[in-house]
């Protein structure tokens, strides 16, 4: 990630930069900008409360300083704090995916189930920022739940508590399976209040309690709960983290109860040799899938890569499937029991992160699999979902950073060039490249709002990933998705827009219409330039909707001079620029009458014998003119369509040249 200071640096400079123009002649700028940033910057290093922030605001305030030099002030001071929020997010994300994967190493390497249950209370209660985190766990001769681990808890009464099946919020919890979640424990009527729990729970003074069920299968074996002493909303993304940590807690429970009948079996069968080869054999197997997927995860190893591991271990063909491409029925009963189950003569094994299936993996032509086998398929399967949330994680990182560029690149005006230029590189976006922007929209619109944020979300990342794969960028705009991509050495700008129409289509399963601007070159220099293809690639898409081609793709120049018509915003310069620029520069290099001899070649009625007589020329000059516009505009120039182009945009031409001189 580097160093979160210089990254807040290199942001506050990368997007609050003033644009050269804006200063005075002679005004010294970059000392008065490096004052107002000095403060923030300062506090981002030293990672100051949000408080701190107010500071250098108010003391401005106090001594009467100009309002110019406040309002910078406060500008600053409202970048640095988003600055730091997403230093703090990101920095959150980081230690949430670093406690699960330091959990599920405690659990890949469990000795003491005491130490791995106190380390997973500790670890949430560190990463949710709760005043307590406990653990009970269910006592089948009592037919209650009784605590195993606490972490902050200071009242021995609530230390010894004992809940019984449907009592209170953990008994609830328990009962139903269901995680439950209150702001105020005590004013809510949704759970069994008994004297002794109230009581526990009055002493540690909890007020807002979160409870997430430890599940083996079925069977709810204890829960996991985090608490407040003051009233506070869980957010659905703590909710799922607590839920993360619930499954490491059952799968180490899990795994210490199937050590210790392992111990057991083993202890009984000291007196067969034959059978305890064959438990030193699979044992050894479940020993060398670990060691395997250990080294993996160290080295970034892939879910295919672990597939493969396996299956050298299990003597068989195991592979990842995405959740659409695996049994339904049976991926789902793998999901909600927590183990691998059989589907006819293969074994499957589902791919989970809480209640989201990522996909499984399905052991080939095994119809019969002992349980150390079965284990070893399903920590495969949890060891892939962990591989799978970090590459996730990693993807939407990237792609917020590609969408964070994209955007000041439409906003090009407000910023630096050579960091643009930086900021791309790291990408591993060339700017120097032709490019193409595509503005691309969803054709249906859903009757509900948050089916229709979904939807484009779902655009968002398909473009996102579309252009992670072309060395392009992607941003969400204006309700759809803009696209910067290069174009390929003999691509036009219309097959692109075509081609990534179909792709996004396939992606999100719903139609996607694209328009797309003319190419682009050289945007390290002009980076300005993208936001007048962004305007291009907008008024194409908006054509394309007026003439009915929803799901089609297309630029402007397969619009000619209806584009002008269709359009919002007419762009006549473009359009003559498209049209009859290269014979405009080329007059102009060379002195020439090209744009002349068009018109009397036109006004003649396209007949060269009347146009030399109209131009007082021989007829081989004018034919040797005509030839040379044919090389410029192509052999398909006297077409009836593209001559009715190029008249219009000589006209066009003509009326825009008093405004030049």
């Amino acid at each position: 990630m580097g160093n979160p200071v210089s990254m807040s640096r290199d942001h506050l400079q990368s997007t609050e930069r003033p644009a050269p123009a804006a200063a005075p002649p002679g005004a010294a700028e970059a000392p008065a900008s490096a004052a107002v940033e000095t403060p923030f910057l300062e506090l981002l290093a030293r990672g100051a409360s949000a408080d701190a922030y107010e500071q250098p605001v108010l003391l401005a305030r106090a001594e009467g300083g100009p309002a110019a030099r406040i309002d910078a002030l406060d500008r600053a001071k409202n970048l640095a704090l988003r600055v730091r929020s997403e230093l703090e997010g990101r920095r959150r994300r980081e230690a949430e995916l670093s406690a699960l994967f330091e959990t599920a190493h405690d659990l890949a390497g469990l000795r003491d189930l005491d130490a791995v249950l106190r380390a997973i209370v500790q670890r949430a209660r560190s990463l949710l920022g709760t005043d307590v985190t406990y653990l009970s766990l269910h006592d089948a001769a009592r037919g209650d739940t009784y605590m195993r681990v606490t972490e902050g808890s200071v009242a021995a009464r609530f230390q010894q508590l004992r809940l019984g099946m449907g009592e209170g919020l953990g008994g609830l919890v328990a009962q139903t399976a269901r995680p439950y979640v209150t702001d105020d424990y005590f004013k809510d009527a949704r759970f069994q209040h008994t004297r002794t729990i109230d009581a526990g729970v009055s002493d540690e003074g909890l007020v807002a309690i979160l409870g997430v069920p430890l599940m083996l299968g079925h069977h709810v074996i204890g829960v996991l709960f985090a608490a407040d002493r003051r009233a506070r909303v869980f957010e659905r993304e703590q909710i799922a983290l607590l839920g993360s940590f619930a499954a490491l807690a059952a799968a180490a429970i899990d795994t210490a109860n199937l050590l210790a009948e392992t111990r057991s079996a083993l202890a009984g069968l000291e007196r067969a040799n034959e059978i305890i080869r064959d438990r030193s054999a699979v044992i050894e197997r479940a020993s060398d899938v670990h060691d395997r997927l250990t080294e993996l995860v160290l080295r970034g190893g892939g879910v295919h890569d672990v597939a493969a591991a396996v299956s050298q271990v299990l003597d068989g063909t195991v592979e990842f499937t995405e959740a659409g491409s695996a049994p339904a029925g049976a991926l789902e009963v793998s999901r909600a029991e927590g183990h691998a189950v059989r589907h006819e003569d293969d074994w499957i094994a589902a791919v989970a992160a809480g209640d989201e299936l990522l996909g499984a993996l399905v052991l080939r032509g095994h119809p019969g699999l002992d349980p150390v086998d079965q284990l070893t398929l399903e920590r495969a399967a949890m060891v892939t979902s962990l591989l799978l949330l970090a590459r996730r994680s990693a993807a939407e990182a990237e792609q917020r950073v590609r969408g964070e560029l994209l955007d000041d690149l439409l906003d090009a005006r407000d910023r630096d060039p050579r960091l643009l230029g930086d900021r791309a590189r790291r990408l591993r976006a060339d700017l120097g490249a032709t490019h193409v922007v595509l503005a691309a929209r969803l054709d249906a619109t859903a009757s509900d709002a948050d089916l229709e944020a979904d939807a484009r979300r779902r655009l968002w990342a398909a473009a996102s990933h579309l252009a992670a794969t072309r060395h392009g960028l992607a941003a969400a705009r204006d309700g759809g998705t803009v696209l910067l991509l290069p174009l390929d050495t003999g691509d036009g700008a219309t097959d692109l827009a075509r081609r990534t129409a179909r792709q996004l289509g396939r992606a999100v399963h719903e139609s996607v219409t694209v328009g797309a601007s003319a190419p682009v070159e050289d945007l390290a220099a002009r980076p300005e330039s993208v936001a007048a293809a962004y305007a291009e690639a907008r008024r194409c898409l908006d054509a394309l909707g007026l003439l009915g081609r929803s799901g089609d793709g297309a630029a402007a120049e397969d619009f000619g001079f209806l584009g002008l018509l269709l359009a919002g915003e007419q762009n006549v310069s473009g359009f003559v620029e498209r049209t009859i620029g290269q014979v405009v520069a080329y007059d102009e290099r060379r002195g020439t009458e090209l744009l002349h001899t068009l018109d009397a070649y036109f006004a003649c009625g396209m007949s060269p014998a009347r146009t030399k007589d109209a131009l007082h020329v021989h007829v081989n000059t004018v034919a040797q003119r005509l030839e040379r516009v044919g090389r410029l505009l192509g052999d398909d120039w006297q077409s009836p369509d593209r001559a009715l182009e190029i008249q219009l945009a000589l006209r066009l031409h003509r009326l825009s040249l008093p405004a030049q001189r």
